[in-house]
């Protein structure tokens, strides 16, 4: 059940999702319009134009003498749109095609090589075929021809319709066809018997009476090839259009924007769906630990020039660690001298520098502040705050002389010397980076060292190596007051924040909240209000 409750997204999520992407998205559908918009022009115009035909598919009569009309057998079903894309008709449109003089060379060109090529694949395209017929086959067919020109369509359309109406009509003439076959066959075999001679005066007067006959059918049959007709009989022509079918840019320049803009969107859906990430407080109530803060990202270009702290002295974070501190003070307000340490779950979370700029928030407020760099193994504090050097301005912590490393300070308590980082905050640095870091720590009594120090501080802050890193963090943490969890906007996973809770609750660790670092823009830090100081001039 649980797994499942977590596996759920609300509409608000997901919409999160989106927006996060949304100028990607944007951007990308814009580009995408622009792109077909300008291919679009440059494609070459397309025209259209329809001729109607009628069908009456009813059944013609076939008889010889005393009928004055000679019509094809019904068409069945299909059947038209199999002829249109048969070599009967499409040989004939295309023969027609090359010596008609509305067509220039390049036209007549490209419409046989393009007749050519569908007719080889069975797929017209630039002749269509459609129709609204009743159950007994009767009704509309609508011939449209596309072409480079509106003359040019318009003509195609014509033709092509007359070649369909050859290929029906032709279809009343088979039968009269053999039938003339037929008669002239009878009086080819009357001929010759006459000429064989030999018959008595009744049977040659019988043959030349069939030949009479015969001959007088087989004229009837030739007059009757003029009055042949087919099922279909033209409607109306086709009329020169005056505007282009395509291409349309601003009509496909919309759509094509649509559809990446919904493709985008799907995509940011589904990434949303598969991000299992930290980006807000809401992914970690499940966890049941509070969010005392959201930080958001410094930029590098401030951080090269003015150094990790005078960076986040600026307004939005500022005014996020003042949150933060607040939240801690309350947690802490039955506890003097509260020893907080603060970790994360990998490197690169931004422990180090919250570290600091924490640091610096309580300095600020007039509090005593000893920060110890913890991670000996990449410990950062003192690069931090760049005043670890031989000039530095070191002073006593406890007893005389002494250590002026955290290896060397948890060695001998009693003698230790802090760097003054800036006022009200003094430094412990790490020291070389050492291997066997843990040695260091389970040889250590880091409960009575945090005991004699800690009275000389309002806060002491500890800056631990990883927990899923390293087990330093897990050794030292028993002796603080409590532990705040770093993780990263968009990079720390939930996974990861649930086997670092596991191995703190194991290891007896007072977790006491998340802050989430790095956090992409200041409406999703909660700090967006601009309430900055009156002016001078300013009417009260």
């Amino acid at each position: 059940m649980e797994d499942r409750m977590e596996q759920e997204i609300d509409i608000g999520t997901l919409w999160g999702g989106i927006r996060r992407r949304f100028t990607w998205i944007f951007g990308v559908s814009l580009l995408a319009a622009l792109t077909v918009f300008f291919l679009s022009r440059t494609q070459a115009p397309v025209y259209e134009a329809s001729a109607s035909l009628i069908s009456s598919n009813t059944q013609g009569q076939d008889g010889l003498v005393g009928s004055a009309l000679v019509k094809a057998p019904p068409l069945p079903e299909g059947a038209v749109a199999q002829a249109m894309q048969s070599t009967l008709v499409m040989r004939a449109l295309q023969q027609v095609v090359k010596v008609d003089p509305v067509f220039t060379s390049s036209q007549r060109l490209f419409l046989n090589s393009h007749l050519e090529k569908e007719l080889r694949e069975q797929r017209l395209e630039t002749l269509k075929l459609t129709s609204q017929l009743d159950l007994n086959g009767n009704g509309i067919y609508t011939v449209t021809a596309r072409a480079s020109s509106a003359k040019a369509a318009q003509r195609l359309a014509d033709l092509a319709s007359t070649a369909l109406l050859n290929w029906d009509a032709g279809r009343a003439l088979q039968n009269i066809t053999k039938a003339q076959a037929g008669f002239q066959a009878q009086l080819s075999q009357i001929e010759r018997q006459l000429a064989v001679g030999g018959q008595t005066a009744v049977e040659r007067q019988t043959l030349i009476t069939r030949r009479l006959t015969t001959q007088d059918n087989l004229a009837q049959v030739t007059i009757l090839q003029h009055s042949a007709v087919g099922v279909l009989t033209l409607l109306s022509g086709a009329v020169e259009p005056l505007t282009v079918v395509a291409p349309k840019p601003t009509r496909n320049a919309i759509l094509t924007a649509l559809l990446v803009l919904l493709l985008g969107m799907g995509i940011a859906v589904l990434l949303t769906v598969n991000d299992r990430t930290i980006r807000s407080e809401d992914d970690l109530l499940s966890l049941n630990m509070p969010t005392l803060g959201i930080l958001p990202r410094l930029r590098k270009r401030d951080i090269v020039f003015s150094g990790i702290v005078r960076a986040a002295r600026q307004a939005g974070l500022y005014e996020a660690i003042g949150f933060l501190r607040v939240n801690l003070m309350t947690l802490f307000q039955n506890q003097a001298h509260p020893v907080l340490m603060i970790a994360s779950t990998v490197p690169g979370e931004g422990k180090s520098s919250l570290t600091a700029t924490l640091a610096d928030g309580f300095a600020s407020s007039g509090r005593r502040v000893l920060i110890i760099d913890a991670d000996l193994r990449r410990g950062t504090q003192s690069a931090v705050w760049e005043k670890f050097s031989s000039e530095g301005q070191w002073h006593q912590l406890s007893g005389q002389g002494g250590g002026r490393t955290t290896q060397e300070a948890f060695k001998n308590p009693a003698n230790v010397q802090v760097l003054k980082a800036e006022e009200n905050v003094d430094v412990l640095p790490a020291g070389p980076s050492m291997q066997d870091s843990l040695t260091l720590w389970n040889q250590a009594d880091i409960g009575a060292a945090l005991q004699l120090w800690r009275q000389k501080y309002d806060i002491i802050l500890i800056d631990s190596a990883p927990l899923l890193a390293l087990a330093d963090g897990l050794v030292v943490g028993v002796h603080v007051d409590g532990v705040l969890m770093v993780a990263e906007h968009g990079k720390t996973s939930t996974q990861a924040i649930k086997a670092a809770i596991r191995r703190a609750e194991r290891a007896g660790l007072k977790l006491l909240g998340f802050v989430i670092n790095k956090s992409e823009g200041q409406r999703e830090t909660g700090y967006s209000y601009d309430y900055s100081p009156r002016k001078a001039l300013e009417s009260v």
